[in-house]
C-alpha cells in the first residue's frame, strides 16, 4: 500500500483531499444533529469512517471493487441521512464526482445510470420533500465534472507515458550513436592497421634483407637512416591507432556497465541499482560488447514494454562464466515472444558460446540473464598450434605473440596450403591458424583437405580483408572461425581457446555483413517454400537451418554427424540446436522431437 501511495500523482491527492473534506463535514454535521438520529451516534460515525476508508482501500486494488463499494456505502449513507434531513441529498454530489473520476473502460455503461438515475430515484422515494427536477441536474452536473476530471487525468497520464518513452528513446539513440561511433572508429583503426601497418612492416623487413648487399659505410648509414624513418612512421601509426581506439575498451567491465546504468537512470527517470558479485577478472572486447548491448537492450525493454520503475542489474564473476542478470518490476508477459532486440542478444551470446534466457510472468516482472563462458588458460592443457601464412614475418610475429601464453605452443609453420597439408600428418596439431590468400594452394582448398583427412583438427582463418563471399566459402569448407589479422593478441588467444573447445568465432563486422545477406536469402527461400506451414513460421520462428537440423535429429543423427553433412563445426550445430530448443520451449533433443511431431514440424 505504501509503495502505491509513493507513486501517486497530484490528481490522486486531489481526490483524497475531496474525500477527506466531505467525510469530515458530514461527520461534524452528524454530531451536531445527534438528537434527530434514529441510530446511536457511534454507529453512524463508525459507518461514516467505513464510507471514507473502505472505498479508498478498494481503489488501491481495483477500480471495479471501488465503484461497487462507493455506491453501496456512500449511497446507503446518503439515503439514510436524506430520510431524516431532505437537504442531505447533497452528500451524493461527492460520490457522483468520485465515481465518474475513477470509472474506466466499459464501467461507464453501468456506473453512470446507477449514479445519475437509480440513486437519485431512491432518494426521492425515501424523501417526498425533494424535487425531482432539482436533484437530477445537480447529481448529473457532479458526474459530468467528475468525468471531465477523469479526462484530465487520462491526458496527464498519456503525456507522462509519452514523455517517459521519449526519454527512453533519446537515451537509447544516444547509446546506439555512441556504440556505432566506437565501432566505426574501431573499424577505421583496423583498416589503418591492415594497410599502413602492413606496409610499414613490409618496408622494414625488406630493408633489413638488403643489409648484406650494402657493403659501403655510406650505404649502411643510408639504410640505417631509412630504417629509422620507417620505424618512426610505424610508431606514429601506432600512436594514431591508440588514439582512435575505443575509450570503452580501456574501461573495466564493471565500470562500463555501471556507467550505462547511471546514464539510463538519469534519462529514463527510473531507479537502476547495479551490483557486481565476485572478484572481477578481465574479459575480451567481444564479451564486453555483448554484455554491454545485452544490458542496454534489457533496460530499454523494461521501461518501454514493461513500464518498470525499479531495475536491479547484477553482474556475477563466476569461475566458469560471466553472468549478467537484469530484473525489473514491470508488468511482465504471460506468453513471451522474442523481439528483434532479444534475438540479436541471443545471436551475440551464441557467437561466444553463451546464451540468453528470459523469464517473464504477468504481474511478476521480467528477468533477462546473459551467460558468457569464461575462457582461461588451463595449467593441464597445452593447445598445439600450426601457423600457415606466406609472409615469414607474420608467421614469426604470430609465433612470438602466441608462445607468450602458457597454454599455447606453436609446433610448426608453413608458407602455403600444400605444405600445411603435408605437415599436418606429421605434427598432429590441435588447431591450424590459416591464411586465406597463398600461392600453390590457398586457405580454402587447404582447409577442405585438412578437414577431410583429419576432422578433429580445428581450423581458424586469419585474413586481412572482410570478404563475405570467401568467408562463407571457407566456413562451408569446414573452417571453425574467421578473424581479421588486426585482432588484439589477447582476443586472439581467447578465440583460439574457444575454437579449440568446440566453439565457432567470426569477426563481428564480418558476421553482421553475413547475417544481413543471410536474412535476405532466407526471406527469398521462405517465399519459394509453400510447404512450410504458417504455424511453423509465425509461432516458433524457426529458420531454414533450424528446421533442417530438427529433421536430422529426428533421424537419430548426432551433432558431429550433422556437422559433417552440413559442412559446419560441431559447436555451430550445437548453437543452432540450442536456439531451436529455446524457440520450441523445450530442454533437450527428446522433448524437441516430441513437440516437433505434435506441432507438425517434422
Amino acid at each position: 500500500m505504501l509503495d502505491i501511495v509513493k507513486q501517486w500523482a497530484w490528481y490522486d491527492w486531489v481526490m483524497l483531499f475531496i474525500r477527506l473534506i466531505s467525510c469530515f463535514s458530514i461527520t461534524a454535521t452528524t454530531i451536531q444533529m445527534e438528537d434527530y438520529l434514529t441510530l446511536p451516534l457511534w454507529v453512524v460515525v463508525f459507518w461514516e469512517i467505513i464510507v471514507f476508508s473502505v472505498p479508498w482501500i478498494c481503489l488501491m486494488l481495483s477500480y471495479r471493487y471501488y465503484l461497487i463499494a462507493e455506491m453501496l456505502l456512500f449511497g446507503g449513507l446518503s439515503l439514510y441521512l436524506t430520510s431524516m434531513f431532505p437537504e442531505a441529498y447533497l452528500t451524493l454530489l461527492t460520490p457522483a464526482f468520485l465515481i465518474a473520476a475513477n470509472s474506466a473502460e466499459k464501467s461507464y455503461r453501468w456506473s453512470a445510470p446507477i449514479t445519475i438515475v437509480f440513486l437519485p430515484l431512491l432518494i426521492v422515494l425515501f424523501s417526498r420533500e425533494i424535487d425531482v427536477f432539482e436533484i437530477f441536474p445537480q447529481i448529473g452536473l457532479a458526474y459530468v465534472l467528475g468525468f471531465a476530471f477523469h479526462l484530465l487525468i487520462v491526458n496527464h497520464r498519456q503525456n507522462e507515458i509519452i514523455r517517459k518513452q521519449n526519454s527512453v528513446l533519446e537515451q537509447y539513440l544516444t547509446q546506439i550513436e555512441r556504440v556505432t561511433l566506437l565501432e566505426e572508429r574501431d573499424r577505421l583503426s583496423k583498416d589503418l592497421h591492415d594497410t599502413m601497418g602492413h606496409s610499414y612492416v613490409s618496408i622494414i623487413m625488406g630493408l633489413e634483407t638488403l643489409r648484406p648487399d650494402v657493403a659501403s659505410q655510406e650505404g649502411t648509414e643510408k639504410l640505417d637512416s631509412l630504417l629509422q624513418l620507417a620505424r618512426k612512421g610505424m610508431k606514429e601509426v601506432r600512436g594514431y591507432l591508440h588514439q582512435m581506439g575505443s575509450p570503452q575498451d580501456t574501461l573495466p567491465l564493471v565500470h562500463s556497465l555501471r556507467q550505462l546504468g547511471e546514464e539510463f537512470q538519469t534519462h529514463a527517470k527510473v531507479n537502476v541499482r547495479f551490483r557486481a558479485i565476485g572478484e572481477e577478472y578481465p574479459v575480451g572486447k567481444q564479451v564486453k560488447m555483448t554484455l554491454f548491448r545485452c544490458l542496454q537492450e534489457s533496460l530499454t525493454n523494461a521501461v518501454r514494454h514493461g513500464q518498470a520503475t525499479d531495475i536491479v542489474v547484477s553482474l556475477y564473476f563466476e569461475p566458469q562464466q560471466t553472468r549478467l542478470e537484469v530484473q525489473d518490476n514491470g508488468h511482465g508477459m504471460e506468453n513471451w515472444k522474442d523481439g528483434f532486440g532479444i534475438t540479436t542478444m541471443k545471436e551475440r551470446a551464441a557467437h561466444l558460446q553463451g546464451r540468453v534466457s528470459v523469464y517473464s510472468e504477468r504481474g511478476e516482472g521480467t528477468i533477462i540473464t546473459c551467460f558468457v563462458p569464461r575462457l582461461v588458460e588451463s595449467a593441464d592443457e597445452i593447445i598445439r598450434l600450426f601457423i600457415v601464412d606466406d609472409h615469414s614475418f607474420i608467421r614469426e610475429s604470430l609465433r612470438t605473440i602466441l608462445e607468450g601464453q602458457r597454454d599455447l605452443r606453436v609446433v610448426g609453420m608453413a608458407e602455403d596450403g600444400a605444405q600445411a597439408v603435408e605437415l599436418c600428418e606429421e605434427l598432429e596439431p590441435d588447431l591450424v591458424l590459416m591464411d586465406l590468400e597463398m600461392p600453390n594452394m590457398d586457405g580454402i582448398a587447404a582447409t577442405k583437405r585438412i578437414k577431410e583427412k583429419w576432422p578433429g583438427i580445428r581450423v581458424l582463418v586469419l585474413s586481412t580483408f572482410q570478404d563475405t563471399e570467401k568467408a562463407k566459402e571457407i566456413m562451408r569448407s569446414g573452417a571453425d572461425g574467421y578473424l581479421l589479422k588486426s585482432i588484439e593478441s589477447r582476443e586472439l588467444a581467447e578465440t583460439i581457446r574457444l575454437v579449440h573447445r568446440g566453439g565457432t568465432m567470426i569477426a563481428q563486422d564480418l558476421l553482421h555483413k553475413m547475417l544481413d545477406a543471410q536474412s535476405a536469402n532466407e526471406q527469398e527461400e521462405l517465399l519459394d517454400a509453400p510447404n512450410i506451414s504458417e504455424k511453423d513460421e509465425n509461432s516458433y520462428g524457426l529458420t531454414k537451418r533450424e528446421r533442417e537440423i530438427l529433421q536430422m535429429l529426428s533421424q537419430g543423427m548426432r551433432y558431429k554427424t550433422i556437422a559433417s553433412k552440413l559442412y559446419l563445426s560441431d559447436g555451430t550445430v550445437r548453437n543452432y540446436a540450442s536456439a531451436l530448443y529455446d524457440k520450441l520451449g523445450v530442454r533437450n533433443r527428446d522433448e524437441a522431437l516430441q513437440k516437433g511431431k505434435k506441432e507438425g514440424l517434422l
